[in-house]
């Protein structure tokens, strides 16, 4: 890596699953700027404030720089060795006498963009033997994942809309403007909706009249929690039409049986929407032939999203728009090629593993504990060490008040990051890794590309201070425990070069050319040859029609979940982004809150303290909060026992809310 000097270095963004490409401009080892690279084949020149904000972030003047150790109820800096020596120490003795479930890891989000650091956080976890494993999973992204294994067999189908062919596409509780696309990555937003807007219908179906919803050829407003009554009905009414004969199904009666109820009038009065809109919606659907769905987290983080999500899939199964040009298509990964094996096809009921033991009510989900046992896990004293990966625990996790006195009893709680947080502040031990452009880097979660893609980045600078590679500290921590995770005389680049495991394109060629990409396939064989073993698609799983026949909702205000445009998982506080709580002017005059004004939004679980922000976009009943602030935090209001029974998600919207002038 060539130091000194003034120079522009190409590189792609890990701030979130875009990964758009960008140009980083250094002067004598400090980044001043970085850019959007107009050469990028997959972003073309597009980056967002957040990305460019890197510089920011990387000279940071609270930035870690040197390991940090308790010692006598105050962190102090010390080296590398008498860290890990510490904190090796303690969690061999914690295995020693209670066993390895004693540990817990939570990949935060922190290690989820640095592909060698998450590699081996995963082989540390698989040595330790611990089944206390947690993410950003059960926060806001497992009812897609259960609806593909329930009704297509396999957690590992990724659908996203074919935004090149599409005539009709519904978007349901997702703000890509903001969030740039909810467990898909999405370059250039704006651009893509204002395309698809000129030339085909855009439906935008929110409480509120997000930034998505001002491109969208129409906005549907239900109220939070009932857009599945929404779906209900386009899906009775098309079951009337006829469903595409050439499809395969499963269990088409139980289906019918089940959203018989929902009559354009049940529908309409359920959601909140003038029936007109309805029948509007319908006749879009039934025109267009093929459509395109998506939900964001409006929808993931409700309790009604595991039933949405299925009447999502039953619409764009029942009109042919599976694995279609101009549906939806099935990611088969740049690096997994699911094209070249059989994918093990789940029982109808899914898989299911037991929870932690002070949680016997609560499930696993992917291989993984709900974040919001945590506290119950510690206090019953079954975790008594945590290593936090790259996580902000008290802004990320729910039931902050529980969480925070909980975390203060760990024996050890090691926590990874690049900026001092809330969590930090707690940690035995601190870790200081490299931030993005300290390190080279590959493409992680590449099935969450728009593309059949990867990229490849050399580090930009060299690390500042004493701060190490994560797989570096994990591995030493690996070795400290007797287990040889990797290599740690291996410069980065080895590092990753021993995971490219045989992908698309050899390690060697990734470096040179700095992206690849594979040709989609739509229809896709491998998608074809996948239904036909399953049997059909499972229209109508047990579990989500006990689901349906369960919901109620409630009258009232509710909380609904926000992205923002210059803040993500607690970090870019500095960018300016405030915390504003908007609500509808008349929601604001019915609890005398002017705009500007203090607020306090109460659920039965907590409160919390914000600004109001009097907003006429925002339909009665819809308080909504955004995520992330350390101080008017949304998981003041979150329950740890309130959760998704199937797969221990935490309830953040459609949670009843009351509003109090501070």
């Amino acid at each position: 890596m060539a130091t000194g000097g003034s120079r522009t270095v190409r590189s792609f963004c890990r701030v979130c699953p875009s990964v758009c490409g960008i140009l980083v401009e250094i002067e004598d080892e400090r980044v001043v700027a970085v850019h959007g690279d107009r050469d990028n084949p997959f972003s073309g020149g597009y980056t967002c404030p957040k990305g460019r904000a890197l510089p920011l972030i990387h000279h940071h003047p609270d930035r870690l720089e040197r390991p940090m150790m308790r010692d006598g109820g105050r962190l102090a800096e010390t080296s590398w060795e008498a860290c890990l020596d510490d904190l090796g120490a303690r969690l061999r003795d914690i295995i020693a006498e209670h066993g390895p479930a004693a540990v817990a890891i939570n990949f935060g989000t922190g290690i989820g963009m640095d592909a060698a650091g998450y590699r081996t956080a995963e082989a540390l976890h698989r040595a330790i033997g611990t089944p206390a494993k947690f993410s950003p999973l059960t926060i806001d992204g497992t009812a897609k994942v259960l609806v593909a294994e329930l009704m297509g067999g396999s957690a590992g189908l990724t659908g996203r809309p074919d935004y090149e062919n599409a005539e009709l596409v519904i978007l349901i509780g997702s703000n890509p403007v903001v969030s740039h696309g909810h467990t898909i990555g999405m370059p250039n937003p704006r651009g893509v909706f204002r395309d698809l807007a000129a030339r085909a219908q855009l439906w935008v179906v929110d409480p509120r009249r997000t930034e998505t919803a001002r491109l969208a050829t129409r906005h549907l407003a239900p109220r939070p929690g009932t857009d599945y009554a929404v779906l209900a009905f386009l899906v009775r009414e098309i079951l009337r039409d006829g469903a595409d004969p050439d499809v395969a199904v499963q269990d088409l009666d139980l289906l019918a049986s089940a959203v018989e109820p929902f009559t354009r009038e049940h529908a309409a009065e359920l959601a909140d929407v003038d029936p007109t809109d309805l029948d509007d919606l319908l006749a879009a659907v039934r025109r267009a032939g093929h459509i395109a769905i998506d939900t964001g987290t409006g929808v993931t983080m409700s309790a009604s999203a595991n039933v949405t999500q299925w009447f999502s899939w039953a619409l764009l199964i029942l009109t042919g728009s599976m694995n279609t040009p101009g549906g939806e298509w099935f990611h088969p990964g740049f690096g997994y090629q699911l094209e070249m094996f059989e994918l093990p096809i789940a029982p109808p009921e899914g898989k299911s593993r037991p929870g932690p033991r002070s949680r016997p009510e609560t499930k696993a989900f992917m291989r993984e504990w709900p974040c919001a046992t945590l506290p119950d896990e510690i206090e019953a004293g079954n975790i008594r060490a945590l290593l936090n990966l790259g996580g902000s625990l008290l802004t990320g996790f729910p039931a902050t008040d529980t969480l925070r006195p909980a975390l203060a009893k760990l024996e050890v709680l090691a926590t990874t990051e690049i900026l001092p947080n809330e969590t930090t502040a707690l940690s035995t031990h601190v870790l200081p890794t490299t931030g993005q452009l300290e390190r080279p880097d590959v493409t992680l979660w590449d099935f969450m590309s728009p593309r059949i893609s990867a990229q490849h980045t050399p580090a930009m600078v060299a690390p500042i201070g004493d701060r190490r590679s994560m797989w570096w500290v994990l591995a030493e921590i690996g070795a400290r425990l007797g287990h040889d995770i990797a290599d740690t005389t291996l410069t980065d680049e080895q590092m990753l070069a021993t995971f490219n495991g045989g992908g698309r394109t050899s390690y060697d060629d990734m470096v040179a050319t700095g992206w690849a990409q594979a040709e989609r396939e739509l229809p896709a064989a491998w998608m074809h040859r996948h239904v036909e073993r399953l049997g059909g698609w499972r229209l109508a799983p047990q579990l989500l029609i006990d689901q349906l026949h369960g919901l109620r909702h409630t009258t009232g205000p509710v909380l609904v979940p926000r992205r923002q445009l210059r803040r993500v998982n607690a970090q870019l506080e500095y960018l300016g982004e405030q915390p504003e709580i908007l609500l509808s002017p008349q929601d604001a005059a019915a609890a005398g809150i002017a705009d500007n004004q203090k607020l306090v939004v109460r659920t039965e679980y907590g409160e919390l303290t914000g600004i109001a922000k009097l907003d006429p976009s925002v339909r009665s009943g819809v308080v909504s909060v955004p995520h992330a602030h350390a101080g008017t935090n949304v998981n003041l209001l979150t329950s740890k026992d309130d959760l998704d029974p199937a797969t221990g998600m935490t309830r953040y919207s459609g949670v009843p809310v009351s509003l109090h002038p501070a």
